[in-house]
């Protein structure tokens, strides 16, 4: 049997948090509840540890020409300072991982990539490099924590001198001194919310997570980072992304740049698919009958199979039974009527409009 892994910050939050096995890792799935930390995020600023998360730094003369032929969006529209979000795909179109591009240097650029792929992604990507690149898993010596929510800002700006303002949505700075710990902190997230993603040395991610919660950060477990992402319509892999669905089919072809001059693997298929039409699309669906459509569970169109729930719960926030489903394009109309088959029974539910939520605009 594997070992579970532990992020540096297990020691902190061992006694606090209820942990529970998650991609070959014991973390926090919650601390005060899910239901209390989803709130927290939506209303004040909640933090989580992502220290899970996988970091590969792909640098050398040839580091450009890799990462445009792995990934689907257009590198050549990055600068040092700026975060691509992207997806790589398998020749057929489907889907190796999707993860955030940051270009850090001319001739270097970090991943970002989902911690149940580190493994296979480096694989991947070593696998296509070729000529004067130097690929390397940095994952085990990086901390990531995620302060998100309205008064993430305040928060965090509390703890160091640079002017927060200055870091726009998908941009980051590198070498900032937060609370006396040095981080790389950008402007994103994962969960609908404004807020930043921190990266930082290993070693320092105990000082700095005891710092945020000093300075008014509530901690939040992967229970409530789920129902976040999943209200803002964020994608996670193994449910709505897959090396059997493919970005178009979930939404992302604005991270599938089709026009650009240079190919990316799985560009040929991809362009068929969208000039053939997509087989399959993802949409919300929201439960007219008692019943809460959880993965896996099948889609009907009267007798018709039409489809799977790739997501599903009680929306903390708008408090309706609400799912993804990934369904055949003929039934995906926005007000069709369908059923979800929950314990044997078919429940009624209609297709409605993505994304459940969206934050306010000030």
């Amino acid at each position: 049997m594997t070992q579970l892994k532990q992020t540096p910050l297990f020691e902190v939050y061992r006694e606090d948090g209820k942990i529970v096995p998650f991609a070959g890792w014991e973390l926090p799935v919650r601390f005060a509840g899910i239901k209390d930390e989803h709130e927290a995020v939506r209303m004040r600023a909640g933090l989580f540890d992502v220290s899970h998360m996988g970091e590969v730094e792909v640098r050398g003369p040839d580091a450009f020409s890799l990462v445009q032929k792995l990934t689907t969006n257009d590198v050549s529209k990055l600068e040092p300072g700026k975060i691509q979000y992207t997806l790589m795909c398998y020749p057929d179109g489907g889907t190796v991982d999707d993860l955030l591009v940051y270009q850090q240097q001319k001739d270097c650029y970090l991943l970002v990539i989902n911690a149940a792929n580190i493994e296979k992604d480096v694989e991947w990507i070593e696998k296509h490099a070729v000529g004067d690149v130097e690929i390397n898993n940095i994952s085990d010596e990086v901390a990531q924590l995620a302060l998100q929510g309205p008064k993430a800002q305040s928060v965090l700006q509390s703890l160091t001198e640079i002017d927060l303002d200055d870091i726009r949505f998908f941009r980051f700075q590198e070498d900032v001194v937060v609370s006396g710990v040095k981080a790389l902190v950008s402007r994103t997230g994962y969960t609908g919310e404004d807020g930043f993603e921190l990266y930082l040395s290993a070693q320092d991610a105990p000082t700095l997570w005891k710092a945020l919660m000093h300075a008014g950060a509530e901690p939040c477990g992967l229970g409530a980072r789920d129902t976040l992402r999943f209200e803002a319509r964020l994608p996670l892999y193994g449910n709505e992304l897959s090396p059997h669905i493919t970005p178009l089919e979930v939404g992302l072809g604005f991270a599938v740049k089709l026009k650009q001059e240079d190919d990316f693997i799985g560009k040929e298929s991809l362009q068929r698919m969208k000039d053939e039409g997509l087989p399959r699309k993802l949409v919300g669906i929201e439960m007219v009958e008692r019943g809460i459509p959880r993965t896996g569970y099948a889609v009907f169109s009267g007798e018709r199979e039409i489809g799977k729930v790739t997501s599903g719960t009680q929306s903390p926030t708008l408090k309706k039974n609400v799912g993804l489903a990934l369904l055949d394009s003929t039934y995906a109309d926005e007000g069709n009527e369908v059923e979800v088959e929950i314990r044997g029974k078919r429940i009624k539910a209609t297709i409605v409009a993505t994304p459940f939520y969206k934050r306010p605009q000030k």
